[in-house]
């Protein structure tokens, strides 16, 4: 079995003639994203990363010691930076990471089969799950209080608000 990837961040350009890079992070603390060792690409490719600063919010500049020209990090451009879910250290009681979702069956709050989740997607106005459920159409739910109720990882179950499930009913008004 092929070890889960979890992606913390992306190459967001360069800094500097050097070839120090900015990347882009989805770690809680920005600094992180080196924290858990080298990190890899879609591709295969291994990046040993080191923070130098926090320039905002979810981006920092570092130091890529695979990387020694400006050119190399310009066209690294987007890239995703992964490491290994095993890599990470474990979620507190009471927590989860957002990959640990994946695979997990969906029920509603009577627990009736809803589907699985096939993935989690963040476009930038917050969390979203991809639901597969057993025939039709991937559905997309937004991950809140309102519509994810409850999750129970040592179950590998999610509770959803069925509401939210349903495709919407058709407009009386158009044809067909």
């Amino acid at each position: 079995m092929t070890a889960r990837l979890v992606c913390l961040g992306a190459f967001a350009g360069a800094h500097g003639v050097r070839g120090d890079a900015k990347i882009r992070t989805f770690t809680e603390v920005e600094e992180n994203i080196a924290a858990y060792g080298p990190l890899c690409t879609e591709d295969g490719r291994i990046f040993n990363v080191k923070v130098l600063s926090v320039l905002k919010p979810g981006l920092v500049l570092a130091r890529v010691k695979e990387i020694a020209a400006r050119e190399q990090v310009e066209a690294l451009g987007g890239v995703k930076l992964f490491v290994a879910r095993n890599a990470l250290p474990p979620a507190e009681d009471g927590s989860f990471y957002i990959e640990d979702l994946i695979g997990l069956v969906a029920v509603d709050e009577d627990g009736a089969a809803l589907g699985r989740i096939a993935a989690m997607h963040n476009f930038g106005a917050g969390d979203i799950i991809e639901l597969q459920p057993e025939h039709g159409s991937t559905i997309f739910v937004p991950f809140s209080d309102e519509a994810a109720s409850g999750v129970d990882i040592a179950a590998k179950r999610i509770t959803l608000k069925r509401a939210l499930t349903e495709p919407p009913p058709p407009d009386e008004d158009e044809p067909g």
